[in-house]
């Protein structure tokens, strides 16, 4: 059993942040894994499905990003899941917008959610890293997170959620490798 974590604010205000694409890759990979509509679970909205052979647990915390750490305790305790069980999926300055990239461990590069949920499991989960790029200068780098997607980033947006989504198995049976190759040549195959 896994569980997938998706990072980001609640709120329709924030729907469409950068600093949101964990809650959107996670919205995209239930729905595209026919999971159940999600519930109030664990400080965050829950839904527990299968891809290919495997259970996996999806959660977008509701606590807002700076305690998200909180949320993902509750549901690993519950479920008495190692912190090797955990995937969390985030947005990445460090990236390239659009790229795909997976880790297990590593620093928080001053990302809150990042922060609060290794204060509060640990350090060696695996990450789900997508790459929103860096605005060139740090006096920039809020507004650029907390801002929206561009309307001329969508379709590019939408492919790469989708790419997400479409090898979510390989991510699922631990060949992190075959996943990012896999995205990478969806979204090749697409540009």
């Amino acid at each position: 059993m896994q569980l997938w974590v998706g990072l980001g604010n609640p709120g329709p205000q924030y729907a469409l942040h950068r600093h949101n694409v964990g809650f959107m890759a996670l919205d995209v990979v239930a729905d595209m894994h026919n999971f159940p509509a999600p519930k109030k679970q664990f400080q965050g909205w829950f839904a527990e499905g299968r891809i290919g052979g495997e259970k996996i647990l999806l959660l977008k915390p509701a606590t807002f990003m700076n305690d998200s750490g909180r949320s993902v305790r509750a549901a690993m305790d519950f479920y008495k899941l190692a912190v090797e069980d955990i995937t969390v999926f985030h947005d990445e300055l460090d990236l390239a917008p659009m790229k795909v990239k997976v880790k297990r461990g590593g620093g928080t590069a001053g990302h809150n959610g990042l922060r609060s949920t290794e204060a509060h499991i640990g350090n060696p989960f695996r990450r789900v890293r997508i790459g929103i790029g860096h605005p060139g200068h740090k006096d920039r780098v809020t507004g650029h997170v907390l801002g929206n997607y561009h309307k001329s980033e969508m379709d590019a947006l939408a492919d790469m959620l989708g790419a997400i989504g479409a090898e979510a198995e390989w991510l699922a049976k631990g060949d992190d490798v075959r996943f990012m190759n896999d995205v990478a040549m969806r979204l090749a195959d697409q540009g």
